[in-house]
């Protein structure tokens, strides 16, 4: 029997060290700190010259310091994003209710009640059981990374995080690593497919990541109108179903040759009880089917909001409450809280603070006139360059910030203050730039799905040379499928780019 070991935190990579006494001065973030030091001088000359507000100065000085924190420091990201938050209120752009009212925020006790459901959804083993009756079905290479990425397609709705995404995936890598230990190709397409995967397909629900609920707060504070659950549904699932697929079918025509692929295959169900820890066959036992019965209610009750007027944090809290009952739950509510990523709710709502202070301080209005006022004057092509552009920045921003939602914290205020001044909808182009951060693929580094299926001594996984090699593809693709969807797709669902 194949031993799965708890895959160890892969430790964050350490920043420069500055050494006084030898004076090994770092490079990079030295340029980086003068780089942020001039930013700033330039953003209080422009104060100074009447352009920017006192408030808006701050902000702006504010977010220089924290991106600069966020890609050199070695401390967390929610470290940052509680000083960065912290700081607005000394200073004034935003207020002490503000500042506690994030995380009180209907954003945050949805996700606090989505992870105590999917807490009892992984409890009762129901998700390793569909991956077994899903993947089980499989007879060549092409058809397990297909049916794996519908798999991993549903847990879009069930896991409100990559990470847990990840977390839920690995085992059921690990089993089919290790059936398919003498067919080494085909299980480094699945390493790079399944985090892939997971990241791309977390576009099609407004729970798919944190950011996803960013963007429909800076949104909803800019223009009055945030994004509901069925809303971002009919846009992103047609979105993430493509994507999700397209970037499967690309890890395993790199990584697998086309022998590899031609080459039957058959999978035993004991490596799903490997790794679910108990048997995946037989008929549902009865917690599985109540969480799927809470899953339904509560998916139905978020699509359905328009008409019963129930906020969506309320379902989920709801939903959990009965998913943790005594005896009917999945599992209890103790234990389902220790499952509950504090640290990244903390993180979002500071962000939040942050993205607030952007929008309110006339930051990012100001911010958004300095970096596309060049595309104003290019006349009617102002508004395909200006979608390129939001496509562009947003996908490689993930090379600056490595988190999705501090991605989304910075980028949409100045997108949604611009996207008016150019004819585009400023909906539609908070939108377009949230599904573009999902792509963070180029580094081990950028997501933390990536860094769970990176090559270890516990994980067969990728090498930074093969993420290099699939990214190198995938971005451009990704960019003319984002591109079409925003001109051809989405203006018949509803939302279209032109004002």
């Amino acid at each position: 029997m194949t031993e799965f070991r708890t895959v160890p935190r892969r430790p964050r990579l350490p920043a420069p060290q500055v050494s006084i006494a030898t004076g090994d001065i770092p490079r990079v973030p030295l340029l980086a700190a003068v780089a942020g030091v001039l930013i700033c001088l330039g953003f209080l000359a422009a104060a100074a010259a009447g352009d920017l507000g006192r408030e808006g100065l701050i902000t702006l000085v504010i977010f220089v310091v924290a991106i600069w924190m966020w890609v050199f420091a070695p401390v967390s990201d929610t470290y940052v994003a509680l000083g960065a938050a912290v700081a607005l209120v000394l200073a004034g752009p935003i207020d002490t209710e503000t500042f506690t009212g994030t995380l009180g925020d209907s954003v945050i006790w949805l996700l606090v009640g989505s992870f105590l459901i999917a807490a009892a959804v992984t409890a009762t083993g129901l998700s390793a059981r569909v991956a077994a009756r899903v993947l089980g079905l499989a007879r060549s290479p092409r058809q397990l990374v297909h049916l794996l990425t519908v798999v991993l397609m549903v847990t879009t709705f069930a896991i409100p995080a990559t990470s847990g995404r990840a977390a839920l995936a690995l085992p059921v890598f690990l089993s089919l690593a290790a059936v398919l230990r003498h067919r080494p190709q085909l299980v480094l397409a699945l390493a790079v497919a399944i985090p892939s995967v997971i990241l791309f397909s977390a576009v099609g629900s407004l729970l798919g990541a944190g950011a996803h609920l960013i963007t429909s707060e800076i949104v909803a504070t800019a223009t009055g109108e945030g994004f509901h659950f069925l809303q971002w549904l009919v846009l992103g699932l047609p979105l993430a179903v493509v994507w999700s697929h397209l970037a499967a079918e690309t890890a395993l025509v790199i990584f697998a040759d086309r022998a590899e692929r031609r080459t039957p295959l058959a999978l035993s169900a004991n490596a799903f009880d490997e790794a679910a820890g108990t048997s995946v066959r037989g008929p549902l036992t009865g917690p599985q089917k109540r969480v799927i019965l809470v899953l339904a209610a509560v998916v139905t009750l978020w699509c359905t909001e328009i008409w019963h007027g129930i906020d969506p944090a309320i379902v989920a809290v709801l939903g959990a409450l009965v998913a943790t009952a005594p005896k009917i739950g999945g599992t209890s509510l103790p234990t389902a809280v220790k499952t509950i990523p504090w640290t990244l709710l903390l993180f979002m709502a500071a962000t939040l603070c942050l993205g607030i202070a952007l929008t309110t301080s006339g930051a990012s209005a100001w911010l958004g006139g300095l970096i596309f006022e060049p595309v104003q004057s290019l006349g009617p092509a102002a508004t395909t360059v200006f979608l390129v552009l939001t496509v562009v920045v947003s996908l490689l921003a993930h090379l600056m910030i490595q988190s999705r939602s501090a991605r989304s914290a910075v980028l949409v205020p100045i997108i949604v203050a611009t996207a008016p001044a150019v004819g585009v909808d400023p909906l539609a182009a908070a939108f377009l730039s949230t599904a573009a951060a999902g792509f963070c693929h180029t580094m081990t580094s950028s997501a933390k799905p990536m860094a769970v299926f990176a090559e270890s001594e516990t994980v067969p996984g990728f090498r930074p040379e093969h993420l290099l090699r699939y990214s190198a593809v995938v971005a451009p693709l990704s960019i003319v499928l984002l591109l079409a969807f925003a001109v051809w797709v989405w203006p018949q669902l509803g939302l279209s780019p032109v004002a």
